[in-house]
């Protein structure tokens, strides 16, 4: 079944441990991400059309490879036919957008499901919301600005590809591409948005801007109470593979275990590509801090240099462990799913949702990442398939035939 990993040369680059002390999920987090809008976030989506908990799938043939109790991979590739997790947290943060502005505007509260049902359209469609993305938080805008009927912008960089770009322009959004990276299109958006007087939904949070963000992650958290759901009482994994970028993912994910589980909060290990290690250095100086990109990794929707800061407040206190891996794994991993051998079904995995899996696979088979990160035969280990096949064609490159 690992016959490619073990022609590879070791995945993971890096990993640092944080000694981290269990205890409930504190109240100065409430002002980070809330539980009130966590709950709020998962009744809202649980309303939308189309809804339903994804699939978590037990891979118990690969588990019982790596010498593990079980391996748990929640696949996010089929979330509201958008191909990946974030489907929940930019369509949210739009309609708490428009909800924030009509209110404003008019001086009457208005509720999410008024906006949903369309009872505010002529308003909605005077309100343009804007973002830049690597493809699947912009897939999620236009989602849910079309769904509303509100105008929406997105800026993409040179390494997001043309499939990303034209599955985002499918639901409406007029796509535009500008120089740099991620976070020279995340500058770039901020300041058309302010020059044009349109509303930024970003996924990731700086100075000055919390609100959305926050939003964001919130819905993030819808995953987490699915999981704990089809998992069943007394059946906590002891590990959370998280891979992540800015860290929304992560700290949404992370965030919501936390509120839901207390002290029993199971071990977080992030991920993220060697190339983007902007957690890692953060860990390292115990501050957020930026990570200056040279090369951009495949795992496109993983490639940020700046923190949320929004996330390392959520992250720095409740994660153990950081690992940055390579891509040599990722193309074994997509394939590795997609046969099915690891148990249960064939899964399509993108490039960005594999990480985790990658990561654990690699440590599982090395003594000393092992031990540093607490893998034993007693270990459950949670993984999040965070997106689909969002690029097709890169897909059907990687494993060999078109996503099923």
């Amino acid at each position: 079944m690992l016959d490619e990993f073990e022609k590879l040369p070791d995945l993971v680059k890096e990993h640092v441990h944080c000694e981290i002390t269990a205890a409930p999920y504190p109240d100065r987090l409430q002002s980070v991400l809330p539980t009130a809008l966590m709950h709020d976030a998962q009744q809202e989506i649980a309303q939308w059309q189309g809804y339903a908990p994804t699939p978590l799938d037990n891979l118990d043939a690969l588990a019982s490879q790596l010498g593990l109790a079980a391996i748990y991979y929640k696949d996010e590739g089929q979330r509201f036919g958008l191909g990946s997790f974030k489907a929940l947290g930019g369509a949210f943060a739009v309609i708490k957008q428009l909800q924030e502005v009509i209110e404003q505007r008019t001086g009457n509260k208005v509720s999410m499901e008024s906006i949903r049902k369309g009872e505010h359209a002529a308003l909605c469609a005077e309100i343009t919301v804007a973002s830049a993305t690597a493809g699947n938080h912009g897939r999620s805008l236009a989602w849910g600005a079309q769904r509303a009927g509100c105008p929406c912008k997105i800026y993409i960089h040179a390494g997001v590809g043309d499939a990303r770009k034209e599955a985002m322009e499918a639901y409406g959004a007029e796509v535009i591409r500008v120089d740099g990276d991620y976070d020279d299109s995340v500058h770039h958006a901020a300041a058309e948005a302010d020059k044009n007087g349109w509303y930024i939904v970003s996924d990731t949070s700086y100075p000055g801007y919390l609100d959305r963000p926050r939003e964001i992650m919130a819905g993030y958290t819808v995953m987490v109470r699915e999981i704990l759901d089809q998992l069943g009482p007394g059946n906590l994994p002891t590990h959370v593979f998280l891979q992540t970028g800015c860290g929304g993912l992560a700290a949404g994910f992370a965030g919501g275990l936390w509120a839901e589980t207390g002290a029993d909060l199971p071990r977080i290990v992030v991920v993220e590509p060697t190339e983007a290690a902007c957690l890692m250095s953060s860990a390292r100086n115990h501050a957020a801090t930026a990570y200056q990109i040279e090369v951009e990794s495949m795992m496109v929707g993983l490639s940020c240099g700046e923190v949320s800061i929004l996330a390392w407040d959520i992250l720095e206190p409740c994660s153990t462990d950081y690992i940055t891996i390579t891509d040599d794994g990722v193309p074994p991993a997509m394939r590795l799913l997609a046969s099915g051998a690891p148990g249960g079904r064939p899964i399509v995995g993108g490039e960005s949702g594999v990480a985790g899996l990658a990561a654990l696979i690699d440590a599982a088979r090395r003594q000393d990442l092992r031990d540093g990160l607490g893998l034993t035969e007693n270990s459950r280990v949670l993984l999040i398939g965070s997106e689909g096949a969002t690029s097709p064609d890169i897909y059907e490159q990687i494993v060999g035939h078109v996503a099923a």
